[in-house]
């Protein structure tokens, strides 16, 4: 399975596909759902140097925003670490579906405990999680 991270331009999860090709249909799957999901065309989109990236962007005819510079997708590439650290501990998933639902779910949860520590102070962290609790505590109060 391949996973396909989308991360904005501050680091968090915009969403996650799991595929079992690298190909256009895959990244024309990726792209659909991403462009509907934010309901604005970006102004950059970076990726690495897949070709089928570039084919999929010449699709929605929007390929005068794709950069694919040196370590410009660094963010997505290590966006997927805390992911593939769950995977390991759950000793793999059972099947392309599960993977699916599991990270559908996890990306914005990761989002909201998710945050910069290098670059607050520590009362701004205990604040920032402070909030996070109690936005959490509202979503599963709610369900």
């Amino acid at each position: 399975m391949n996973l396909w991270p989308a991360v904005d331009g501050e680091g968090e999860a915009l969403d996650v596909l799991v595929q079992k090709r690298r190909n256009k249909r895959a990244a024309l799957k990726l792209l659909r759902k991403l462009l509907q999901n934010q309901g604005i065309t970006p102004t950059k989109i970076v990726t690495d140097k897949l070709r089928s990236y570039g084919a999929a962007l010449r699709d929605l005819e929007i390929e005068h925003v794709h950069d694919t510079t040196n370590r410009l997708n660094n963010r997505a590439e290590s966006s997927h670490v805390p992911i593939r650290r769950r995977e390991r501990k759950m000793q793999r998933f059972k099947s392309h579906k599960s993977a699916q639902i599991f990270l559908s779910i996890y990306g914005p949860i990761y989002n909201l405990f998710n945050t910069q520590r290098h670059l607050i102070t520590r009362k701004t962290l205990r604040q920032l999680r402070s909030i996070s609790m109690v936005e959490w505590a509202l979503m599963t109060n709610a369900a």
